[in-house]
Parts: C-alpha cells; sequence; structure tokens
C-alpha cells in the first residue's frame, strides 16, 4: 500500500477490499463474459454486419480484450495464475502470447528501472549503441514512433518485429521456454482464423492484418505517453484524466501511477483510489498529469514527444507536463 495515503485513505482503502465487489471481483467476470460474447457474437454476424464494420468492431473488441489481459496477468479476477492464463489464452488480439506478455509485462513493473531500455521490456527509448548502429530510415522511424500519429502507425509494427526479434534471439542463445508457448498460440490462432474465414466470411488478412494490427494501434493511444523520462522514477508514470469510453476500454488504467504504486488494486476500484488522494498523487507524479488523450494528439499528432535515445539531458530534467515519453512497449502497446 502507497506510505503517503493517510489513515482515513488507508482504511477507505481497506474497507473497500473488503467490499462484495472487490471479493467477489464480479465486474471482472461480467467483463469477462461480455467481451467473449461481443467478440464471437460480432465474428458470427459478419456477414450480415459487412466486412468494414466487422473489421472496426473487432479491432476495438481486441483492444478491450487485451485491456483484460492486462488485469487477468495482475491477479484478477482470481487468485491462481493457471486460470487467469486460461482465460486470457485465446488469440483474440492475434499477435502477443498470454505468457511471453505476461512475463514480460511483470518485468515492466520494477519501477526503479522503468524507461531504461536494457531493463524495461516496454521502454520507448532505444540505448546510444543500438541508435548508432541504425540507419537513416529506422532513426526517421523511430522519431516518427514519437509523434501521436506514429505510436499509431508504426508503433505496433515495432512492438511486433522487437517481440519476434526477442524470441529468435531466446532460441539463438539455447533458451527454449518460449516456445512450447509460442507453439500453443501460433496453433491456437491458425484454427482461429480458418474458423472466422470458411464460417464466418472473414479473410484472413481481415481478421490478422485490420482486426490485430488495429487492437494494437488502438491501445498505443493509452501508451502514447504512459511514462516519461524523469530523475525520481515516481515522476515518470503519468497520470490520465481521460473521458468514460477511455477510461472503459483501457480498464481505468489511464491512472497508470496509481496501478504501479498498487498494481494489486482491480480496475474497478483505481478510480475511486486515486480520486481518494488525488492531490497526493499529483505530488508525487511530479505534475505529470493529462487532462484527457486529446491533449497528447492536439500537442504531438506530428511532432516528437521525446528524443528517441535514452539518456537525453533534455528529456531527464523535464518533469512537468508536456514531458518526455518512454513507453516502448516492445511486447505490447497496452500493458
Amino acid at each position: 500500500m502507497a506510505i503517503y495515503l493517510d489513515d482515513p485513505q488507508r482504511k477507505a482503502l481497506a474497507r473497500q477490499a473488503a467490499s462484495w465487489t472487490w471479493r467477489t471481483q464480479w465486474p471482472t467476470w461480467l467483463l469477462i463474459v461480455t467481451i467473449y460474447g461481443g467478440w464471437f457474437g460480432v465474428a458470427t454476424h459478419a456477414r450480415a454486419l459487412g466486412l468494414p464494420l466487422t473489421t472496426v468492431l473487432l479491432a476495438l473488441l481486441g483492444t478491450w480484450y487485451m485491456s483484460l489481459q492486462h488485469e487477468l496477468l495482475h491477479g484478477h479476477p482470481t487468485r491462481s495464475p493457471l486460470f487467469n492464463a486460461l482465460l486470457g489464452f485465446a488469440p483474440l488480439a492475434v499477435w502477443f502470447p498470454y505468457g511471453v506478455y505476461r512475463d514480460s509485462h511483470l518485468q515492466h513493473h520494477d519501477d526503479p528501472h522503468l524507461t531504461r531500455p536494457e531493463r524495461d521490456p516496454e521502454s520507448y527509448f532505444v540505448s546510444q549503441p543500438a541508435w548508432q548502429r541504425a540507419g537513416f530510415a529506422i532513426r526517421a522511424l523511430l522519431t516518427f514512433r514519437n509523434t501521436f500519429v506514429g505510436r499509431l502507425l508504426v508503433g505496433p509494427a515495432f512492438a511486433i518485429a522487437a517481440t519476434g526479434a526477442d524470441a529468435l534471439d531466446k532460441i539463438k542463445h539455447d533458451d527454449w521456454r518460449d516456445v512450447p508457448t509460442w507453439l500453443a498460440h501460433l496453433a491456437v490462432l491458425a484454427a482461429l482464423t480458418v474458423w472466422l474465414q470458411r464460417v464466418c466470411g472473414i479473410p484472413a488478412w481481415v481478421f490478422i492484418v485490420g482486426a490485430g494490427y488495429g487492437s494494437l494501434s488502438l491501445g498505443s493511444i493509452r501508451s502514447f505517453q504512459e511514462h516519461r523520462a524523469a530523475h525520481a522514477h515516481e515522476h515518470r508514470t503519468v497520470i490520465n484524466e481521460a473521458a468514460w469510453f477511455w477510461r472503459l476500454l483501457f480498464l481505468n488504467n489511464n491512472y497508470h501511477l496509481v496501478h504501479h504504486d498498487l498494481p494489486h488494486v482491480p480496475w474497478f476500484a483505481l478510480r475511486r483510489v486515486f480520486e481518494m488522494s488525488r492531490q497526493q498523487y499529483i505530488e508525487r507524479s511530479g505534475g505529470f498529469l493529462v487532462k484527457g488523450y486529446s491533449e497528447w494528439l492536439r500537442l504531438y499528432a506530428f511532432s516528437s514527444v521525446a528524443y528517441p535515445v535514452y539518456g537525453n539531458p533534455s528529456d531527464a530534467i523535464q518533469e512537468n507536463p508536456p514531458a518526455a515519453d518512454s513507453f516502448t512497449g516492445k511486447l505490447r502497446v497496452n500493458s
């Protein structure tokens, strides 16, 4: 529990934790039923809906599903990692095996090392040697990725490429631990793709490129400025007071500093926890407060939010918004 909460706030949080809603996790169970029911409902009615609307809806539901996977890996709605993994195993968002994402994201929660590319697997910075090895085209794409539009367009491609490269590098160094996870993911993905094409009339490219890549792009909206460069690690994580639609789509993970401080708090309680300690959290973040995702779109649609190389001095001293971004999402743009 965060040490800066005063006694009344601690007691209020403890009361929430003891509530029927928190103990039963019924909002998360309802969410699971809604997402799975919605996804398969759209898929089986694709011919009536038409491919354009089907693609948009599957991308939207895929993004929501990735938010659910994030909730599952943090121990909700059950305390069983295996059972939660079964709930998040289906490749509805196509690209990343749940187990690989889970292990990487839990490593990302090592807060003192947030944004360091060699320690944080979800850093949007690259190291100085990596930047020096990159050619002109890659440098231009890395810079473009740090714009809002660029994050949506090329951010997922970087995430997919980095995830694949990481998997191959592990095999090259005789680390086969992730291979069964990848094989299971690809087998189920192939079966799902065939079913969608033969039964639902959804071509493979629509599912993989349209819905899958589209899900990652939508998820990039949340992760665009989740973390920034700052000397104090508490100042590196954003508080984004987003509108209700985005809060629901991202399961309140826009209150990202609260989540990093209290990862055991379920999604439906995050906003309440933040509101109980709003001023304390704003101070703790070093003023890293954003009034919705439209602020980033307005400021950084085609302007880079940060220099892509880790350790740039002008980024590190900038601790009030607009601030430097640092969340790369090698494995995911929704964590």
